[in-house]
């Protein structure tokens, strides 16, 4: 016994000893493997006084979504993973996906997002459209695209597009079409509308991406939309805009009530409200400034574009206002008031008749309706200084007083100060005006008479045709009015034009509101414009003419020929 226990322990005490050394070999093996991660212990969920909770998986999930699935298509970011930033992430997509209300469905039903453009928000739609089309867990989902026309809504479709095509997880789930992007597996559709809202009562919307909410004419199709998903579990409307002018609009209407949200005036518990803006009164030269209006500043937006822009507003008083409602997010009161009145009031350089006896002139006849101002502007190319102007109006007698009262405008005033003259009766006597006309004529000469292109076969027109006036038809597109407008606001900032502080262009000056189209030409905008602009349209038709023949003596046009613009 004694010896089978000696033997038993020289085999043991070996194999403990090898333990040993078999475990300090292995220690350095051990230590050259990757930690397992520590998961993190999960958050306790945030919870609201009226049942509403965060659930922080959902807000990941949709967050994980866009990283891992989507990616962008345009720019320089093109091809790359779409990575959220701080904003979209933070104030959008996970309090926007991450809310839930008592029974596990999405507290936000609206979410209305107003910010500058350049911003991403775009992008950021096509995202959250394609997330509510596969993601959502809802069965049959349908999503739609809507915006004022057609065409605008198929911006934010056309990125989705793009993207469903970009990666492979999605391009085999999904079905593309021109406008349509299906997923046959989940019976879930992703259109884009046009802005009829009669064909739109039979929608069954999960989710509804509504684009440049200021550009709606009318409520309608907004009601319709926003009505849409009365069926579903957890529908949702995702509203992308920048500010806009018309205070009536329904967008306005969203516009105040999200602020009224955001400040706890008004409980909404399904309304969640991002304003990224200036206020009104900021110096948007200010670089603070453009930072507190553009969370994107630097990411999507880059700062010399943003210069430029603020550079050219300091310019231009006509492209101030859009600088402001387009990349600060200011509500303005017009589309774009043009001219700035400090500017026009010091070109009011007094104009004496009797030194433009017999001078030749170009003249601007813009002809109102029966009961409205008619026009008549001349204006004298002059070599040495400032081109003077005259201005002459014409309105009913009848109508004097009634205009008084219903716009608060001094036109009686104007009449007994001899600045309007008057017609007997309730219409315009066009006899009268062209009786006077002639009179002026006869003081100086005048080389053309441009006239609204409408009134071209006017009994007027052709009257004064016959009195041997030079009648030019002229258009009121871009086209005709471009030019002569971009050079009357250049007179204006340089002080080359004379006008003697007529009280009565004075006010239509201060009144017009521009028009631009694509390329940035702007044109006086009668629709647009508080009120009456009529002698500024003249002057401008005046202009044209004389930027583009020279008058018979005296044109600066003579020696230097035509500046094109």
């Amino acid at each position: 016994m004694a010896k089978k226990a000696a033997k038993s322990k020289l085999k043991r005490a070996p194999r403990r000893h090898s333990k040993k050394r078999a475990a300090a070999k292995k220690k350095p093996a051990r230590a050259k493997r990757p930690r397992a991660r520590k998961r993190k212990p999960k958050r306790p969920p945030l919870i609201h006084p009226e049942g509403y909770y965060f659930d922080e998986t959902a807000a990941e999930n949709a967050v994980l979504f866009f990283e891992k699935f989507l990616v962008h298509v345009k720019g320089e970011w093109a091809g790359q993973p779409f990575k959220l930033t701080a904003w979209e992430r933070e104030e959008i997509i996970r309090p926007g996906f991450g809310w839930k209300r008592p029974d596990g469905t999405r507290q936000y039903r609206m979410i209305y997002v107003e910010v500058p453009r350049k911003n991403g928000k775009s992008t950021l739609a096509a995202g959250v459209a394609l997330y509510l089309l596969v993601a959502d867990q809802e069965p049959g989902a349908e999503i739609y695209s809507a915006a004022n026309d057609q065409s605008q809504a198929s911006i934010v479709f056309d990125i989705a597009k793009r993207m469903a095509r970009a990666k492979p997880a999605l391009k085999k789930r999904l079905q593309v079409y021109r406008y349509a992007i299906t997923a046959e597996h989940l019976g879930a559709s992703y259109k884009v509308l046009s802005s009829k809202a009669q064909t739109k009562d039979g929608l069954n919307a999960h989710g509804v991406i509504f684009d440049e909410l200021h550009k709606q004419p009318n409520r309608e199709l907004w009601d319709v939309l926003t009505t849409a998903g009365g069926t579903r579990r957890q529908p949702m409307v995702f509203v992308i805009t920048t500010a806009g002018f018309d205070k009536h609009s329904i967008c306005r209407e969203q516009h105040d009530y999200a602020l009224k949200v955001r400040a706890g005036i008004i409980n909404d518990p399904d309304y969640l409200p991002i304003i990224c803006a200036a206020d009104k009164d900021d110096d948007i030269t200010d670089e603070k400034v453009w930072t507190k209006a553009n969370p994107n500043l630097g990411i999507t937006i880059k700062r010399d574009y943003l210069a430029r822009q603020v550079a050219r507003a300091a310019e231009s008083p006509a492209y101030e206002n859009t600088v402001k409602r387009l990349h600060f997010n200011i509500w303005t009161e017009q589309d774009v008031r043009w001219l700035s009145m400090q500017k026009w009031d010091a070109c009011a350089r007094a104009v004496r008749e009797p030194e433009l006896l017999g001078r030749p002139c170009y003249a601007g006849l813009d002809l109102g309706s029966v009961s409205d101002l008619t026009s008549l502007v001349l204006l004298f190319p002059d070599d040495d200084g400032p081109w003077p102007v005259l201005p002459f109006f014409w309105l009913p007698a009848d109508s004097v007083t009634p205009r008084v009262r219903s716009a608060s405008v001094p036109y009686d005033v104007w009449v007994r100060d001899k600045l309007i003259r008057t017609t007997p009766g309730s219409a315009m006597d066009y006899d009268r005006v062209r009786r006077d006309i002639n009179g002026i004529a006869d003081k100086f000469r005048v080389v053309e008479l441009a006239i609204d292109r409408l009134f071209q076969g006017d009994q007027l027109s052709m009257q004064l045709m016959g009195d041997g006036f030079e009648v030019v038809s002229f258009g009121q597109g871009f086209y005709s009015m471009a030019a002569p407008t971009k050079r009357l606001e250049e007179f204006v900032l340089t002080k080359h034009l004379a006008h003697g502080g007529h009280p009565v262009l004075r006010w239509m000056a201060s009144n017009v509101s521009v028009e631009l189209d694509a390329a940035g030409n702007m044109k006086p905008s009668k629709k647009k414009s508080d009120e009456k602009i009529d002698g500024i349209v003249a002057l401008i038709m005046a202009l044209g003419r004389a930027m583009l023949e020279p008058a018979e003596a005296g044109s600066v046009y003579e020696e230097r020929g035509v500046l094109t613009i």
